[in-house]
């Protein structure tokens, strides 16, 4: 397993960080693709209810642990006088290239496939905000990068007050212009031009900074469960107070989400090894499964939606979604095939030259 220098004195759990994430995506496109809704909590209804609710707090974990993931290996001080054209050169390689391939992939997945009507909307659309739902990532990602220069020499000289006054200044921004919406039933709100640090920035930021915190694995492991647990409550317990309600603790600024996914990035990166002590050990079967998944974050997270599509509609001669299996069952069964199915589809068409570097 690789493990990466990120700051001085510090390394990152980059493997088993980004396989966590990855995990969560596809349990949360699980989810959503098991097309179960709950239409009476009462008797068995509400455990069913519970669960899949556990499902979806989970996932929402995994874009925030891949957010942190990318400021703590990229927000290096030692990287910040590294030229803008290298830089740029790495990122389009890395992103860039990938996202034009998957573009046409899903282009003619929405036409072929899903018999999208190809209009100038169409066309458009798929240009300003990609061709599929997951596409947001890329774009957001895109704008993390176009920015990193900056944020780079801004971290290098940022000393542990500057980092913990940012990261106050985001979560309260964050929370107090998510809970006045709340609590006012959506009828207020305040102007998001108060506290100007977007969202993505401040978990990407925040990466840069986790990998030089140390806390106890036990009070990680408690503030973890915690996060989660209060997630998965108060998204239950507000159901049926209003539309968004439910949503509004599962999205990336709740601040149980923010807890939960923090601390679970502190407690992953709490196992990281020296890299030399790592070239001394002979890799299990796991790391080796580990290690894959992780070098194959990237294609697995834009081509899910395929395979998780040909299970869900019974391509394979068996469907598999909330109608067919319990929904209790069906969101780990679509989470593992369509894991297995992404890395059956990309390991081969990694062999072959040209497409390497287009899969991602």
């Amino acid at each position: 397993m690789s493990i990466q220098k990120s700051t001085s004195g510090s390394v990152v759990s980059a493997d088993l960080i980004r396989v966590v994430a990855v995990f969560a995506v596809l349990v949360f496109h699980a989810s959503v693709n098991a097309a179960f809704i709950a239409s009476s909590y009462e008797g068995v209804a509400v455990w069913r209810g519970v669960v899949y609710n556990i499902y979806l707090c989970f996932g929402h974990m995994g874009v925030p642990l891949f957010i942190m993931l990318s400021g703590a290996l990229l927000l290096v001080p030692s990287k910040k006088d590294e030229d803008l054209g290298v830089f740029f050169k790495k990122r389009f390689s890395r992103i860039g290239l990938p996202f034009l391939f998957w573009w046409v992939i899903y282009f003619l997945w929405d036409v072929y496939v899903e018999s999208q009507p190809v209009t100038q909307a169409f066309i458009i659309n798929g240009i300003t905000s990609g061709t599929y739902v997951t596409f947001w990532y890329l774009y957001m990602l895109a704008g993390l990068y176009l920015v990193t220069p900056m944020l780079r020499v801004m971290v290098a000289h940022f000393t542990d007050k500057h980092f913990k006054y940012f990261i106050c200044l985001w979560v309260i921004g964050t929370m107090v212009t998510s809970w006045v919406k709340f609590l006012s039933g959506w009828q207020y709100a305040i102007d998001g031009n108060l506290f100007v640090i977007p969202l993505c920035v401040g978990y990407f930021v925040i990466g840069a900074y986790l990998v030089k915190v140390k806390i106890p694995r036990r009070t990680l492991v408690a503030l973890t469960i915690l996060g989660f647990i209060l997630t998965v409550i108060a998204s239950y317990l507000v159901m049926g107070y209003h539309e968004n309600a439910v949503e509004f603790f599962q999205i990336y600024t709740s601040p149980t989400i923010m807890l939960s996914s923090v601390s679970l990035f502190l407690l992953i990166n709490s196992y990281a090894k020296p890299k030399n002590v790592l070239q001394t050990e002979k890799p299990s079967w796991i790391q080796r499964i580990i290690l894959l998944i992780s070098k194959n974050g990237l294609p697995i997270y834009l081509l899910q939606m395929i395979p998780l599509s040909l299970i869900k509609y019974g391509f394979f001669g068996f469907a598999i979604n909330g109608n067919t299996v319990d929904p209790i069952i069906c969101v780990p069964i679509l989470t593992i095939l369509t894991l297995i199915l992404s890395l059956m589809i990309i390991i081969p068409l990694k062999k072959i030259p040209i497409l390497k570097t287009l899969i991602g």
